[in-house]
């Protein structure tokens, strides 16, 4: 058994076959030796490798029971695959390495064929790092721990995140919501919580829709860090496409969410820009984005829409909010903070009662003088920190000039103290004194030079003539503004009662020409009632020419109260100036009054002189009725804000404008779509419906209610709900 001159000698070649063919064929596949590797002179372990005596017993390798091909032929003095021996000039005991001379890795450094251990980064499931690997890496078995932990952290934040938003949809308490979030830790995963806030309260109601809005607003940067709300917002911009599939209206519900994080300042506008260029255009993500930026932050008044879009202000009556005022106020004069004070004018939530603010601190002003110059250095800085905005500022004080008259039964000189406020206030740069109403220190009145009151009778005559024949009202205006310069109300009276005398000698179309004239003229509320007054004090003369002057005054001052060119109490002031119980300005008083007190007498004197005024044959109530229908559904269908209340005011009717509201109205608690609760603020806001005619709209609703019931059952809950609301916006008075 010596090896000699790389040769084997039979006996050896014969006890290395025996041993191959006695080998267990489940065991490990015998090694391949190569004839080169037996010529070593030196190896004294070669022989035990022949005999192989322990291969039976290591069950280990499936290929085993493929042939074994007998050793190359002696002649053969290298073996092309002797580099598979391993070691030096030794073998390894437990080699796994195939003897066959088929090479059992896959064809082009592939992986996963059969027979083979895959590729070299392939693990499975059970894969796991071995600390006796000579391989062994600690970093390595570090990552993968992480990496698991991680997944298993992110998973039980989801769980918990989604408990969390049911609870608070339960509670609707902010605080203990807060402090949940806090203890749960993970500030990286807060974007998953916004994510799910969100698409849960896309799928339920208003009320849920608003406290979710409420909680971002409260969390935002106190909790929940600014980069992971952007994050949670980005992920439902993008997910839109399979939010639609179980929200049907995931484009307008997300679109508001989106409106409405920027309006709470918890999103940057520029997020709309930004993530519209990072969405395939065909997708729903886009559609949200437009829909915010042009259909809701694009609109006038957006900002009030959009907070009271889903209730706001909720749990809130009017009463509470104004002792809620008060009680501000009176600890912002007590402390002198006006950072404070101002923090808790953000708290409200109710910019859109700022004016309210206002009032009640110049009221405190002017009953506290010692505290006139802290209330305002309040205002003033709300005002150029843009809490409280120029036009609630304006509305404040207007509010304030309205009830002066009032307040100067408690507060000696109140007008003349008002007048202080509004120069100091309009001198410090933070009140548009030209936006008020004038405030008159009721200085002592100057007669009229009677050659002047003739020559202006002689020109009001003229102008009134021309006026029955072009019915240019326009024209009018213009040359009272020119032969009236200096603003004289009692010019301004024998106007007015210079048109009415000449209306009531002519025909029905004359008169109706005259009260949409009376309708369109800017005087002041006194100077029409002084008007009428000297009307009612030569109707005894004007009677001796015209039979029914009676029947005329009275329907013209019905008219004027319709129009709102007089209101109710100007009746009682006119009344108070006629002679006696049976005169004739007694009778009109009386005529008018039960002409007002009539069903529907709106509709009625209206119509009096045919209705549309001018030249124009006039509307019919139901045709009225039916182009105000329209302009609304084209309105909710996606028109133009200013288009539709340009529309309103072409209809020419302000005594009709309470079926605007009753309609809107209506058709917000039908549809639950408050669109036209928009049209509504911007109508109000711009002075195109008053209260009066709000007040009278929301009385005909009250009135159906009953029948309303029947398609909508809620119905009485949500008028309630708006009733209030409108309270808060000042639409109604507070004892509707």
């Amino acid at each position: 058994m010596e090896f000699t001159d790389g040769f084997v000698s039979n006996e050896n070649q014969e006890n290395h076959k025996s041993a191959l063919e006695s080998a267990d064929q489940f065991s490990v596949s015998p090694l391949r030796i190569s004839p080169k590797s037996l010529s070593l002179p030196k190896s004294p372990r070669s022989p035990s490798v022949s005999k192989s005596p322990r291969s039976p017993s290591v069950p280990k390798s499936p290929r085993a029971p493929s042939v074994p091909k007998s050793p190359r032929s002696p002649s053969v003095p290298k073996s092309p695959r002797s580099p598979r021996v391993h070691g030096k000039g030794s073998l390894l005991k437990h080699e796994r390495h195939s003897h066959s001379p088929i090479d059992g890795r896959p064809k082009k450094g592939g992986s996963g064929g059969k027979g083979t251990w895959g590729g070299l980064l392939d693990i499975d499931d059970n894969y796991f790092v071995d600390p006796n690997d000579p391989n062994y890496d600690s970093s390595e078995e570090c990552e993968h721990s992480n990496a698991r932990k991680s997944t298993g952290d992110f998973e039980e934040y989801k769980k918990k995140a989604i408990i969390i938003v049911q609870e608070y949809f339960a509670t609707d308490d902010i605080a203990s919501t807060s402090d949940e979030l806090r203890e749960l830790g993970k500030p990286g995963y807060s974007y998953y919580f916004v994510k799910k806030l969100v698409s849960m309260a896309m799928d339920r109601h208003d009320k849920e829709k608003e406290m979710a809005a409420a909680l971002l607003s409260a969390l935002y940067a106190d909790v929940i860090n600014p980069p992971q709300v952007y994050k949670g917002f980005s992920k439902l911009v993008k997910s839109a496409d399979d939010l639609i599939v179980d929200i049907p209206d995931t484009v307008d519900v997300l679109a508001l969410f989106l409106a409405r994080a920027v309006v709470d300042d918890i999103l940057p506008p520029a997020f709309l820009t930004k993530e519209m260029v990072s969405l395939p255009e065909d997708s729903k993500g886009v559609e949200v984005l437009k829909r915010a930026e042009k259909g809701y932050l694009s609109a006038p008044l957006h900002a009030d829409f959009i907070e009271r879009r889903w209730g706001g202000s909720k749990n809130k009556t009017v009463e509470d909010v104004k002792a809620r005022i008060s009680n501000l106020l009176i600890e912002y004069v007590v402390s002198g903070d006006k950072k404070e004070a101002c923090r808790c004018i953000n708290d409200l939530k109710v910019p859109f009662f700022h004016h309210e603010i206002v009032k009640r601190a110049l009221i405190m002003a002017m009953e506290r003088r010692q505290a006139e110059g802290r209330l305002l250095d309040l205002l003033k800085e709300a005002a150029e920190d843009g809490l409280i905005n120029s036009s609630q500022i304006s509305k404040g004080f207007g509010r304030m000039i309205d009830t002066v008259d009032d307040l100067s039964l408690d507060i000696p000189n109140a007008r003349a103290i008002f007048q202080s406020l509004i120069s100091k206030a309009a001198s410090e740069g933070w009140l548009c004194a030209s936006s008020l109403k004038s405030l008159s220190l009721e200085p002592e009145k100057q007669a009229l030079d009677v050659s002047a009151a003739r020559i202006f009778k002689m020109k009001a005559q003229s102008i009134i003539q021309e006026y029955f024949l072009s019915g240019d009202i326009l024209e009018v205006n213009s040359c009272l503004e020119a032969e009236n310069r200096t603003c004289s109300a009692e010019l301004n009276a024998i106007f007015v009662k210079k048109l009415i005398t000449l209306a009531m000698d002519r025909k029905n179309r004359e008169k109706e020409m005259a009260s949409v004239l009376l309708s369109s003229l800017n005087f002041p509320a006194d100077d029409f009632v002084n008007g009428f007054v000297m009307l009612i004090e030569s109707a005894d003369d004007t009677a001796l020419d015209n039979p029914v002057v009676v029947e005329d005054l009275a329907m013209f001052l019905a008219r004027a109260e319709v129009d709102e060119v007089l209101a109710p109490q100007h009746l009682e002031e006119i009344g108070s100036q006629c002679l006696g119980p049976e005169s004739i300005g007694s009778k009109v008083l009386q005529m008018a009054r039960s002409l007002l007190k009539a069903r529907l007498s709106g509709e009625r004197i209206l119509r009096c002189w045919g209705g549309g005024g001018s030249s124009k044959p006039g509307y019919a109530v139901e045709d009225v009725k039916d182009k105000i229908g329209k302009l609304l559904e084209e309105f909710e269908s996606g028109g133009d804000i200013r288009e539709a209340c340009r529309c309103i005011k072409e209809l020419g009717m302000p005594f009709f404008h309470h079926e605007v509201v009753k309609k809107a109205l209506v058709t917000t608690m039908e549809r639950k779509n408050e669109i036209l609760w928009g049209l509504l603020e911007e109508c109000f806001g711009s002075g195109l419906i008053t209260m009066n005619q709000m007040s009278k709209g929301f009385g005909r609703v009250a009135e159906s209610l009953d029948d309303l019931a029947l398609d909508v059952p809620d119905a009485k809950k949500q008028f309630t709900h708006y009733v209030e609301r409108a309270k808060l916006s000042g639409w109604l008075d507070s004892s509707f």
